[in-house]
Protein backbone atom coordinates (compact mmCIF):
# COMPACT_ATOMS: atom_id res chain seq x y z
CA UNK A 1 0.00 0.00 0.00
CA UNK A 2 1.37 3.64 -1.11
CA UNK A 3 -0.10 6.84 0.57
CA UNK A 4 0.56 10.41 -0.21
CA UNK A 5 -1.39 12.42 1.99
CA UNK A 6 -1.36 16.38 1.03
CA UNK A 7 -3.17 19.49 2.19
CA UNK A 8 -2.32 23.25 3.26
CA UNK A 9 -0.19 23.63 6.21
CA UNK A 10 -1.93 23.52 10.03
CA UNK A 11 -4.82 21.29 8.21
CA UNK A 12 -3.81 18.23 10.37
CA UNK A 13 -1.96 15.84 7.27
CA UNK A 14 1.10 15.17 9.77
CA UNK A 15 -1.37 14.19 12.31
CA UNK A 16 -3.07 11.54 9.56
CA UNK A 17 0.45 10.67 7.98
CA UNK A 18 1.35 9.81 11.58
CA UNK A 19 -1.42 7.64 12.99
CA UNK A 20 -1.74 5.67 9.94
CA UNK A 21 1.79 4.62 10.09
CA UNK A 22 1.57 3.89 13.49
CA UNK A 23 -1.81 1.44 12.73
CA UNK A 24 -0.10 -0.24 10.25
CA UNK A 25 2.78 -1.27 12.37
CA UNK A 26 0.86 -2.14 15.10
CA UNK A 27 -1.13 -4.33 12.93
CA UNK A 28 2.36 -6.28 11.76
CA UNK A 29 2.80 -4.62 8.62
CA UNK A 30 6.22 -3.32 7.43
CA UNK A 31 5.70 0.30 7.48
CA UNK A 32 8.45 3.33 5.99
CA UNK A 33 7.14 7.12 6.55
CA UNK A 34 8.46 9.35 4.71
CA UNK A 35 8.20 13.30 5.49
CA UNK A 36 8.46 14.49 2.22
CA UNK A 37 7.35 18.49 3.51
CA UNK A 38 9.56 21.03 4.00
CA UNK A 39 8.17 22.07 6.77
CA UNK A 40 9.11 18.74 8.86
CA UNK A 41 6.94 17.96 11.41
CA UNK A 42 6.00 14.12 11.08
CA UNK A 43 9.32 12.93 13.61
CA UNK A 44 7.28 14.37 16.48
CA UNK A 45 4.08 12.95 15.18
CA UNK A 46 5.32 9.12 15.18
CA UNK A 47 6.84 9.24 18.03
CA UNK A 48 10.23 10.21 17.86
CA UNK A 49 12.04 12.17 20.87
CA UNK A 50 13.33 15.95 19.58
CA UNK A 51 17.31 14.34 19.90
CA UNK A 52 16.26 11.61 18.05
CA UNK A 53 14.14 13.65 15.53
CA UNK A 54 17.49 16.27 15.49
CA UNK A 55 20.02 12.80 14.22
CA UNK A 56 18.04 12.43 11.24
CA UNK A 57 19.86 13.88 8.58
CA UNK A 58 17.96 14.89 5.47
CA UNK A 59 17.98 13.05 1.97
CA UNK A 60 18.64 16.41 0.33
CA UNK A 61 21.21 17.92 2.86
CA UNK A 62 23.65 14.41 2.22
CA UNK A 63 25.63 16.32 -0.16
CA UNK A 64 28.57 13.17 -0.31
CA UNK A 65 26.16 10.70 -0.98
CA UNK A 66 24.49 13.22 -3.59
CA UNK A 67 27.79 13.61 -4.88
CA UNK A 68 28.99 10.01 -4.91
CA UNK A 69 25.38 8.66 -6.18
CA UNK A 70 24.95 11.60 -9.07
CA UNK A 71 28.27 12.23 -10.23
CA UNK A 72 27.73 16.03 -9.45
CA UNK A 73 30.25 17.84 -7.32
CA UNK A 74 29.21 20.03 -4.29
CA UNK A 75 28.87 23.05 -6.79
CA UNK A 76 27.52 21.16 -9.30
CA UNK A 77 25.02 23.75 -10.66
CA UNK A 78 25.52 23.45 -14.83
CA UNK A 79 27.49 20.44 -15.12
CA UNK A 80 26.91 17.09 -16.14
CA UNK A 81 25.47 14.05 -13.70
CA UNK A 82 23.19 10.96 -13.40
CA UNK A 83 19.79 11.31 -13.69
CA UNK A 84 18.78 7.75 -12.21
CA UNK A 85 21.21 7.72 -9.63
CA UNK A 86 21.49 4.17 -7.03
CA UNK A 87 18.82 4.91 -4.08
CA UNK A 88 18.14 1.13 -3.49
CA UNK A 89 19.74 1.04 -0.14
CA UNK A 90 18.92 4.74 0.69
CA UNK A 91 16.03 2.97 3.08
CA UNK A 92 18.07 0.13 4.99
CA UNK A 93 21.00 2.39 5.73
CA UNK A 94 19.45 5.78 6.09
CA UNK A 95 16.28 5.33 7.96
CA UNK A 96 15.57 5.24 11.80
CA UNK A 97 13.23 3.22 13.44
CA UNK A 98 10.69 3.67 15.93
CA UNK A 99 7.37 1.73 17.00
CA UNK A 100 8.00 -0.54 13.62
CA UNK A 101 7.75 2.50 11.81
CA UNK A 102 11.17 3.02 9.71
CA UNK A 103 11.28 7.29 9.37
CA UNK A 104 12.89 9.11 6.20
CA UNK A 105 12.83 12.61 5.75
CA UNK A 106 13.77 13.93 2.28
CA UNK A 107 14.66 17.79 2.88
CA UNK A 108 14.25 21.02 1.60
CA UNK A 109 15.45 21.04 -2.52
CA UNK A 110 17.68 24.97 -2.37
CA UNK A 111 17.16 25.16 -6.32
CA UNK A 112 19.71 27.28 -7.64
CA UNK A 113 17.92 29.00 -10.62
CA UNK A 114 14.34 28.93 -12.39
CA UNK A 115 13.89 25.65 -14.18
CA UNK A 116 17.11 23.96 -12.47
CA UNK A 117 17.41 20.16 -12.37
CA UNK A 118 19.83 20.32 -9.25
CA UNK A 119 21.24 16.54 -8.12
CA UNK A 120 18.93 16.79 -4.45
CA UNK A 121 16.09 17.34 -6.36
CA UNK A 122 17.60 14.29 -8.97
CA UNK A 123 18.03 12.18 -5.69
CA UNK A 124 14.38 12.61 -3.58
CA UNK A 125 12.48 12.09 -6.86
CA UNK A 126 14.28 9.22 -7.56
CA UNK A 127 14.00 7.67 -3.66
CA UNK A 128 10.38 8.35 -4.09
CA UNK A 129 9.96 6.61 -6.87
CA UNK A 130 11.87 3.44 -5.75
CA UNK A 131 9.91 3.83 -2.37
CA UNK A 132 6.55 3.23 -4.52
CA UNK A 133 7.74 1.15 -6.97
CA UNK A 134 9.80 -0.81 -5.80
CA UNK A 135 9.42 -1.36 -2.32
CA UNK A 136 6.80 -3.78 -0.66
CA UNK A 137 6.21 -1.96 2.99
CA UNK A 138 3.05 0.36 3.44
CA UNK A 139 4.57 4.05 2.33
CA UNK A 140 3.16 7.02 3.59
CA UNK A 141 4.59 10.10 2.41
CA UNK A 142 3.37 13.05 4.32
CA UNK A 143 3.51 15.72 1.30
CA UNK A 144 3.82 19.17 1.13
CA UNK A 145 0.57 21.26 -0.22
CA UNK A 146 1.55 20.69 -4.05
CA UNK A 147 2.62 17.56 -5.53
CA UNK A 148 6.23 18.74 -7.28
CA UNK A 149 8.42 15.81 -5.18
CA UNK A 150 5.88 13.30 -7.64
CA UNK A 151 6.95 12.64 -11.18
CA UNK A 152 4.13 11.07 -13.69
CA UNK A 153 5.38 7.78 -13.62
CA UNK A 154 5.37 7.75 -9.53
CA UNK A 155 2.23 9.36 -9.45
CA UNK A 156 0.38 6.64 -11.02
CA UNK A 157 1.77 4.12 -9.16
CA UNK A 158 0.29 5.32 -5.71
CA UNK A 159 -2.78 3.78 -4.43
CA UNK A 160 -3.97 6.54 -2.35
CA UNK A 161 -3.48 10.64 -2.58
CA UNK A 162 -5.15 11.71 0.17
CA UNK A 163 -5.96 15.30 0.77
CA UNK A 164 -6.49 16.92 4.53
CA UNK A 165 -8.81 19.42 4.79
CA UNK A 166 -11.17 21.51 7.05
CA UNK A 167 -14.31 22.58 6.60
CA UNK A 168 -14.39 25.41 4.58
CA UNK A 169 -14.36 26.77 0.79
CA UNK A 170 -11.41 27.61 0.25
CA UNK A 171 -10.18 23.74 1.61
CA UNK A 172 -12.80 21.99 -0.62
CA UNK A 173 -11.36 24.35 -3.63
CA UNK A 174 -7.58 23.21 -2.31
CA UNK A 175 -8.94 19.24 -2.70
CA UNK A 176 -10.79 20.08 -6.13
CA UNK A 177 -7.29 21.73 -7.37
CA UNK A 178 -5.38 19.04 -5.95
CA UNK A 179 -7.92 16.47 -7.51
CA UNK A 180 -7.74 17.78 -11.40
CA UNK A 181 -3.42 17.36 -10.63
CA UNK A 182 -3.23 14.26 -9.72
CA UNK A 183 -5.69 13.19 -12.78
CA UNK A 184 -3.27 15.42 -14.96
CA UNK A 185 -0.30 12.78 -13.46
CA UNK A 186 -2.65 9.32 -13.63
CA UNK A 187 -3.64 9.24 -9.74
CA UNK A 188 -6.71 6.92 -10.03
CA UNK A 189 -7.88 7.36 -6.05
CA UNK A 190 -7.89 10.58 -4.96
CA UNK A 191 -9.94 11.07 -1.62
CA UNK A 192 -11.10 13.59 1.07
CA UNK A 193 -10.60 13.13 4.88
CA UNK A 194 -12.08 16.27 6.93
CA UNK A 195 -10.70 17.47 9.77
CA UNK A 196 -11.11 19.33 12.81
CA UNK A 197 -15.22 18.89 12.74
CA UNK A 198 -16.96 20.67 15.12
CA UNK A 199 -20.65 18.80 14.59
CA UNK A 200 -23.62 17.79 12.35
CA UNK A 201 -23.64 21.75 10.05
CA UNK A 202 -19.92 20.84 9.43
CA UNK A 203 -20.98 17.38 8.08
CA UNK A 204 -23.68 18.89 6.04
CA UNK A 205 -21.02 21.44 4.72
CA UNK A 206 -18.91 18.88 3.76
CA UNK A 207 -21.59 16.56 1.84
CA UNK A 208 -23.16 19.29 -0.33
CA UNK A 209 -19.33 20.31 -1.37
CA UNK A 210 -18.36 16.54 -1.75
CA UNK A 211 -19.37 13.25 -3.30
CA UNK A 212 -19.50 10.60 -1.22
CA UNK A 213 -17.27 7.96 -3.14
CA UNK A 214 -14.23 10.57 -2.47
CA UNK A 215 -15.30 11.50 1.39
CA UNK A 216 -12.90 8.85 3.05
CA UNK A 217 -13.60 9.97 6.69
CA UNK A 218 -13.79 12.53 9.28
CA UNK A 219 -11.71 13.48 12.32
CA UNK A 220 -13.34 15.78 14.86
CA UNK A 221 -11.75 18.75 16.43
CA UNK A 222 -9.85 17.42 19.44
CA UNK A 223 -7.87 19.13 22.31
CA UNK A 224 -5.85 15.91 23.05
CA UNK A 225 -4.30 16.51 19.09
CA UNK A 226 -3.45 19.66 19.89
CA UNK A 227 -1.85 18.98 22.87
CA UNK A 228 0.24 16.00 21.80
CA UNK A 229 1.80 18.56 18.88
CA UNK A 230 2.72 21.65 21.60
CA UNK A 231 4.30 18.58 23.83
CA UNK A 232 6.11 16.71 20.80
CA UNK A 233 4.10 13.80 21.41
CA UNK A 234 2.27 11.60 18.81
CA UNK A 235 -1.02 11.67 19.23
CA UNK A 236 -1.18 7.94 18.70
CA UNK A 237 -0.29 7.80 22.09
CA UNK A 238 -2.11 10.54 23.86
CA UNK A 239 -5.54 10.73 21.86
CA UNK A 240 -7.13 7.26 21.66
CA UNK A 241 -10.20 9.56 20.27
CA UNK A 242 -8.18 10.48 17.06
CA UNK A 243 -6.81 7.10 16.70
CA UNK A 244 -10.45 5.13 16.70
CA UNK A 245 -11.57 7.67 14.01
CA UNK A 246 -8.21 7.09 12.12
CA UNK A 247 -8.67 3.34 12.22
CA UNK A 248 -11.71 3.61 10.16
CA UNK A 249 -10.46 5.62 7.63
CA UNK A 250 -7.49 2.67 7.70
CA UNK A 251 -10.08 0.39 7.49
CA UNK A 252 -11.84 2.07 3.98
CA UNK A 253 -8.11 2.43 2.10
CA UNK A 254 -7.68 -1.84 2.87
CA UNK A 255 -11.04 -2.35 1.50
CA UNK A 256 -9.47 -1.62 -1.39
CA UNK A 257 -6.40 -3.86 -1.45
Amino acid sequence: MKIAVTGKGGVGKTTLSAVLARLYAAGGRKVIAVDADPDANLGPALGFSEDEVSAVTPIADMKELIEERTGAPSDGMGKFFKINPRVDDIPDRFAKEKHGVKFLVMGTVKKGGGGCVCPENVMVKQLLSHLVIARDEVVIMDMEAGLEHLGRGTASMMDFLITVIEPGERSVQTFRRVKELAADLGIKRVSVVANKLRGNEDRQFLAERIAPEDLLGFIHLNDKVAEADRRGLSPYDTSPEAVNEIRLIKDKIDESE
